[in-house]
């Protein structure tokens, strides 16, 4: 054996020795700055320097400023043709007299005083036939052979985004003059108290507007006072959804003409006042009840709408 070999196995062996022993040390190294490294991760402190890092945060998103929350709300009203809108928000402006706005056809949404983009929209829709803002609500009326299912969509639409953009429900616009060049005096709220009102008129409106207005604008309306006549009778107007409710015949007689007879001992009775477009209607719908009635026989039972079903005074 070569003298080189004999010497490198002792150097062999002490090197082996030495690594083995060299070993431990370097295990204990190695936990050791892994178990430093694992803290300082859990705690949020960065291993590479001592001074302490935050860690990134989701912050809750903020709405653009303007924007307006909203929630819709829908009541049915005795008048299976109106629905009763509650946006949570004020319809009607706070600056005018008048208790309520009503429109009938799409020209009245656009003519003075009271002109609704609002309004107009919603006439729009196919199969609405009026439209009516009360303090803070809107109902709508349609047509017998409308779907609420078509309808009420487009409706939530329309108020949804009226209301979120800040847009004005109702605009006051200049009022239309008279034949003689002066403005026609704001539409007043016909149950205010008016110092020229008689003692009993006084009364009548104050019934009017304590006991029966607040229930029919639960019903999604609301009611005029048109008159009292010299023979005792009080002459009102139903508005909204009543304005065409098949119950409203119920709610002048048993109801209205019963409180006010009962409280106020002039009164003989109640009428209810149509206005010209209605005498139309009332005339047409008579009409339809003829050839329905021609067709079904004698002993058909009568709808609510035929004139004479609700007792009527010319407006």
């Amino acid at each position: 054996m070569p003298a080189s070999a004999r010497l490198a196995r002792p150097a062999a062996a002490l090197l082996s020795a030495t690594a083995r022993q060299g070993r431990p040390a370097a295990s204990r190294i190695y936990q050791a700055a892994r178990k430093a490294h694992t803290s300082s991760r859990s705690t949020g402190i960065s291993s590479r320097s001592s001074r302490p890092v935050l860690q990134p945060v989701a912050l809750p998103q903020i709405a653009p400023r303007g924007a307006r929350s909203i929630f819709i709300q829908t009541e049915n009203t005795p008048n299976v043709d109106a629905l009763k809108f509650l946006p949570n928000h004020r319809v009607l402006p706070e600056n005018i007299n008048t208790p309520f706005i009503e429109y009938l056809n799409p020209r009245s949404t656009i003519a003075p005083p009271y002109p609704s983009p609002l309004a107009a929209q919603l006439m729009n829709i196919e199969g609405v036939t009026a439209v009516f803002y009360g303090a803070d609500f809107i109902t709508v009326t349609k047509t017998a052979d409308a779907n609420w299912a078509h309808i009420r969509p487009e409706i939530f639409s329309h108020i949804t985004e009226a209301i979120t953009s800040g847009q004005e429900l109702v605009t006051i616009s200049k009022r239309e003059t008279g034949a003689d060049g002066q403005e026609i005096a704001e539409e007043a709220d016909s149950l205010a108290y008016d110092e020229n009102d008689s003692e009993v008129v006084g009364m009548i409106k104050e019934l009017l507007e304590t006991r029966i207005r607040p229930a029919i604008q639960e019903d999604g309306g609301d009611i005029e006072f048109r008159g009292f006549t010299d023979d005792g009778f009080v002459h009102l107007k139903l508005r909204g959804a009543c304005r065409t409710c098949d119950s409203s015949t119920v709610t002048l007689k048993n109801g209205i003409e019963g409180m006010l007879m009962h409280y106020i001992e002039e009164v003989k009775g109640v009428h209810q006042v149509t206005d010209p477009e209605e005498e139309i209607a009332l005339a047409e719908f008579e009409k339809f009840e003829q050839k329905l009635r021609a067709q079904k026989g004698p002993d058909a039972a009568p709808s609510a709408f035929e004139k004479g079903a609700i007792d009527s005074a010319p407006a």
